[in-house]
């Protein structure tokens, strides 16, 4: 029988609405058992199970009791632009600490994320890159001993060796699971206590921008005002919620660099941030008054105005720059922290940023060569490039900040409220 065929007869044995009417109770029953058995074996045809293990060959269930456990540092490099951002969420499993895990399971480092004494550095948000980031965490062990190397009740060495040359290939073995975008490029053996977290001496951010219209110097001088420990409430999005209610950060300095010599409005530009500890959206609160001046919208003094809470309380209402350009680029610890790298590994991961350059770049290029396709033909250019960067809708008249509507009264009323517990010895 032909498909053509097959068609016809599926048409003609169509059940109307009359024909189940006129069935009785039971010829309707072995009707519905009929169809449920013909809908079983069409998902199989479509669906083929897969053919079961044969007895003895099914895989045994990891021993992690055979080996001892290590805690180290792991560097981990993404591009953020497609997951909701580092830390595991509930709604979603597109985040790169998901992506983390299912890895370090996968290949046996762990037992479990609860007993794995877990710490991360930084908690970049949806979009946002990282070069640096570091966490730490208890591993597998090949050795019997070395920096960071115990063993839980019930465990045992496999191999009787403290040579780190002998221990398990971290990078390596994570990068095979790991999606192209995320790469562990070092690891480090660091005692049981240390924490990725609390023992961070400084965090640097990279931000990416165009030139554009933009005046780079006094970009440059606005700049070296943050830096110095200020609070920074109206340079940041207030996490209350999350029992944040302190907002005096430090800034160990800030440097805006041209990549290239071309003076164009296409240049791309670099700023660097150099802290300790950073607030919610500090960066990217920073960065948009930062374009507002080198735009020529605000006045330097902005920022001593804002950094001033006593005169400015309230954060005025402004939009961030994008979340796309920043890079959580480097977490500094101190000499205590010697990184290992593996010769294979790296050669893996340049090939694989090698890729993105390429991909990247392409793309660049052939939108940079139609856009001067279309300046040619229209006789002119535009230097609106940094507008991308900023969210939200310009008004057609500017309002200078300091004239904005302000945060809400509540919500200053409770960070006030806090700051007096805080001084009065109340711990949260």
């Amino acid at each position: 029988m032909d498909s053509n065929s097959k068609v016809v007869s599926l048409r003609k044995n169509k059940i109307g609405e009359e024909d189940l009417s006129s069935l009785s109770k039971e010829e309707l029953i072995e009707k519905i058992l009929k169809l449920e058995a013909h809908v079983f074996q069409l998902k199989n045809l479509l669906h083929p199970s897969k053919k079961e293990d044969k007895p003895g060959k099914r895989s045994k269930p990891f021993d992690h009791k055979k080996y001892g456990k290590r805690h180290v540092l792991l560097q981990v490099a993404y591009g953020g632009w497609d997951y909701a951002g580092f830390v595991v969420q509930e709604h979603t499993e597109k985040t790169v600490e998901a992506e983390i895990f299912k890895a370090l399971e996968k290949t046996c480092l762990i037992e479990a994320r609860e007993t794995s004494n877990y710490h991360r550095c930084g908690r970049t948000d949806k979009g946002v890159s990282s070069f640096g980031q570091a966490i730490s965490i208890d591993l597998r062990s090949n050795l019997s001993g070395g920096k960071g190397v115990f063993f839980p009740e019930g465990h045992q060495a496999k191999f009787e060796t403290h040579n780190d040359k002998d221990e398990i290939p971290y990078p390596n073995l994570l990068n095979r699971v790991l999606p192209p975008e995320i790469r562990v490029i070092a690891w480090a053996p660091v005692e049981e206590k240390f924490s990725s977290r609390f023992d961070c001496k400084q965090r640097t951010y990279h931000y990416y921008f165009p030139k554009s219209n933009l005046d780079i110097e006094t970009m440059r001088r606005a700049a070296q005002l943050f830096v110095g420990e200020h609070d920074f409430r109206n340079f940041c999005k207030m996490d209350v919620g999350n029992g944040v209610v302190k907002f005096t950060r430090k800034i160990f300095d800030i440097q805006i660099e041209e990549l290239d010599d071309k003076n164009s409005s296409y240049t791309m530009c670099r700023l660097k941030l150099f802290g300790q500890a950073f607030l919610w959206h500090q960066v990217r609160c920073i960065v948009a008054v930062l374009f507002l001046i080198g735009r020529g919208m605000e006045d330097i003094s902005i920022i001593q105005e804002l950094l001033d809470v006593e005169r400015n309380p309230r954060k005025p209402q402004y939009a961030m720059a994008s979340e796309l350009p920043l890079n959580l680029f480097t977490c500094s610890y101190d000499d205590t922290c010697q990184w290992v790298y593996n010769e294979e590994n790296l050669r893996m991961v340049i090939s694989d940023y090698q890729s993105l350059w390429v991909e990247s770049n392409v793309k660049a290029t052939m939108v940079r060569e139609m856009l001067q396709e279309v300046e040619t033909k229209a006789g002119f250019s535009l230097d609106s490039q940094v507008k991308s960067l900023l969210q939200g809708k310009e008004t057609k008249s500017y309002i200078p900040l300091l004239k904005r509507q302000k945060c809400g009264d509540k919500l200053l009323v409770f960070v006030s409220n806090c700051d007096r517990k805080f001084d009065s010895g109340y711990r949260w």
